[in-house]
């Protein structure tokens, strides 16, 4: 990965929320608002679209760190807009800004960090490690 051309590069993803994504139906609470976990989802989603066009051949990401505020709920048919840019580069992560917005309202913010690693060697250690298990 070149990581010059990563720096600022800028990835969105957009939900309309379903009553699956609920902290009701997620058994988190009993409010029908948006769960914490489908926020993360959608902060990955973007952060994974401003790496996509750049990866080089095998490569991918993992989450490696997160920080999130909720400044706001939001409940169900409601459509919100994830937006990543990629602030930082140390080594093979790559620290992101996160916002998810419902039109112009914040809903929540915080900081993504991806480790890009190589797809093959990643899987097969992971494989391995549950094999150990078992």
């Amino acid at each position: 990965m070149n990581t010059e051309q990563v720096r600022g590069a800028i990835g969105m993803a957009s939900l309309t929320v379903r009553p699956a994504d609920t902290s009701v139906a997620q058994a988190l609470n009993d409010l029908p608002i948006l769960a914490t976990p489908t926020l993360l989802n959608i902060f990955e989603g973007a952060c994974s679209a401003a790496l996509a066009e750049h990866f080089e051949t095998g490569e991918t990401s993992v989450t490696s760190d997160f920080s999130i505020s909720t400044h706001a709920s939001v409940g169900v048919g409601t459509e919100i807009r994830a937006n990543a840019t990629c602030i930082a580069i140390d080594g093979a992560v790559c620290k992101f800004s996160v916002e998810v917005h419902e039109g112009s309202k914040l809903i929540a913010s915080g900081s993504i960090s991806r480790k890009i690693v190589d797809r093959v060697s990643f899987t097969a250690r992971i494989a391995a490690e549950s094999m150990v298990r078992e």
